[in-house]
């Protein structure tokens, strides 16, 4: 749970405080679990998510939003489309280039936002840009979709 939240991003200190929160949910919740919605990883995980979510608001003077259902878990071919939608995915980014490969996993896999991957990689603000937008047509162009 504490490496869930980590990844995530929180700190560890409020990654184990959180857990810990998730925890006494579960302990509490137990009875409301319906194994016929989902499973209990995404149940679990759910909790988790929004028990972060909540820590983040509460860090931020914001209040909790109530508990959405967690979605039922998927199929087992729904997860073997999405397992090969990113074994092409994955080789179409091993065709970029080395500069619009960087950005894309700076921008699109670290979530760091344009101005950040200038200033970081000491490029303009435009370049950066502009090789986001060539890395997407060529992705396009890689995965067979229109653009």
């Amino acid at each position: 749970m504490k490496s869930f939240l980590r990844r995530a991003g929180m700190e560890s200190g409020a990654a184990e405080e959180v857990a810990q929160e998730v925890m006494i949910l579960l302990w509490r919740k137990a009875e409301h679990f319906d194994p016929s919605r989902a499973g209990a990883a995404t149940w679990v995980f759910a909790i988790a998510r929004n028990a972060r979510i909540d820590h983040a608001r509460r860090a931020k003077g914001l209040p909790p939003q109530p508990e959405p259902e967690p979605e039922a878990a998927p199929s087992a071919e729904t997860l073997t489309l999405a397992a090969e939608q990113a074994a092409r995915l994955r080789g179409a980014i091993a065709e970029l280039g080395p500069e619009q490969k960087q950005i894309v996993q700076l921008f699109f896999f670290s979530d760091t936002p344009h101005a950040a991957i200038a200033s970081a990689l000491d490029l303009p603000l435009g370049t950066v840009k502009s090789r986001i937008r060539l890395a997407m047509a060529k992705l396009r162009s890689s995965l067979g979709e229109v653009p």
